[in-house]
């Protein structure tokens, strides 16, 4: 079990996480949705340290941390048992596919290099990128870059796997590819914080679903719950809106 509790955050005076709180059960996809702006992004990054927050506590399994007094052992177990996909996939460009799925398994978790070798490879066979170990990220798609990012991660065995936007930096063309893939990891089992725009990709993986906006939850429920019956005039407006720019085709 995964729990937030009271997780407040901000830069100078504007305030961005409001007293954020809820659990994710192990196992289970809890996407998060909203407007631009409303914090989601920022949620994640507090979750493993990139951002810190001034109050709240995190608590993975028998891990809690009290992130206004978090010392840097607290915050290494932390991220040890977190791993992130970014937007922008932040590969190591001097390294090649097999590398950089390798490099947190040899440097964070100290296994031998032979064994990390195995466990990338295993990783990017899963995400069908097997015949491309040896490339490098510049000879890559941004489709098949997110995917070694998604193979990074999945091969740290995270409790809690974080996916900030892993399709926005994708031609569209290429955005079916990364869902297909993280489709795959929720069904192996990982539990996942997600913050996408893909609302009917939200709808089909995710388990629960966060609306925020302003820095608040406002609206949780199961993915049939938050789509089909909102109770929020915000959270209305915002998937209203959103299907309205789209067109009804993308209706699914």
């Amino acid at each position: 079990m995964i729990q937030i509790q009271h997780l407040s955050k901000s830069f100078q005076s504007n305030q961005v996480l409001q007293d954020i709180s809820f659990d994710i059960a192990s196992g289970q996809v809890v996407a998060l949705i909203g407007s631009s702006g409303a914090g989601k992004s920022t949620l994640l990054r507090t979750l493993n340290f990139l951002e810190r927050a001034e109050s709240g506590r995190i608590t993975l399994d028998d891990l809690s941390i009290d992130v206004a007094t978090a010392k840097k052992t607290d915050i290494l177990q932390l991220r040890k048992a977190t791993a992130m996909v970014f937007q922008q996939f932040n590969l190591f460009q001097q390294k090649t596919a097999l590398q950089n799925v390798m490099e947190g398994l040899v440097v964070v978790k100290g296994i031998p290099k032979e064994e990390a070798r195995k466990i990338a490879e295993e990783q990017l066979a899963k995400v069908g990128l097997f015949e491309q170990a040896d490339f490098y990220p510049k000879h890559l798609s941004g489709g098949q870059q997110q995917r070694v990012a998604i193979a990074r991660a999945l091969a740290m065995q995270p409790k809690l796997l974080l996916l900030d936007e892993p399709t926005s930096a994708l031609d569209p063309e290429l955005v079916g590819e990364v869902l297909d893939t993280i489709k795959e990891a929720a069904k192996e089992g990982y539990t996942m914080l997600l913050v996408s725009h893909e609302m009917n990709f939200v709808r089909k993986v995710a388990d629960q679903v966060l609306f925020l906006d302003q820095g608040k939850v406002i609206e949780s429920g199961t993915a049939e719950e938050v789509f089909e019956r909102p109770q929020q005039y915000r959270t209305r407006k915002f998937l209203t809106t959103f299907y309205r720019d789209r067109g009804p085709e993308y209706m699914i």
